[in-house]
């Protein structure tokens, strides 16, 4: 299945023969005290930025009626994310995956974004369409 909004990832969570957590980092963007007048422009344009793990959650796909509620969901904290990064991790044996798998797999989300290590999660930006970087 093509992969091309938030929506797109709830419905392929939800068609999975094991039950599904839906793994969310949500990252806000900067720019270093250094930035030069032209990375500047580009992070005013949208285009450039280091991220940062704000919040990590995880959630059943069943949870989640479309993006708009997650956005809403998530505005009640008063974070300012840019974009959210995602994952499922499957559970096994009819049953989802435990409290302690979903947590250590959150870690390990939240540590590949503060490295840049991204190439195994989804990101989305706040109207829910994924996004490439780099």
């Amino acid at each position: 299945m093509d992969i091309s909004t938030f929506d797109d990832l709830l419905q392929a969570a939800r068609q999975q023969p094991e039950p599904q957590r839906l793994l969310l980092v949500f990252a806000g963007a900067s720019l270093p005290d250094d930035a030069t007048p032209e990375q500047r422009a580009l992070f005013e344009a949208g285009e450039s930025g280091e991220l940062a793990p704000l919040m990590c959650v995880g959630k059943d796909p069943n949870e989640v009626a479309h993006f708009s509620a997650l956005a809403a969901e998530a505005a009640t904290t008063g974070t300012d994310w840019a974009l959210v990064f995602a994952a499922a991790l499957g559970g096994s044996a009819g049953l989802p995956p435990s409290d302690s798998q979903v947590d250590a797999a959150l870690q390990r989300m939240v540590e590949s974004v503060r490295s840049g290590d991204l190439d195994r999660l989804i990101p989305f930006d706040r109207q829910g369409q994924a996004v490439r970087l780099g």
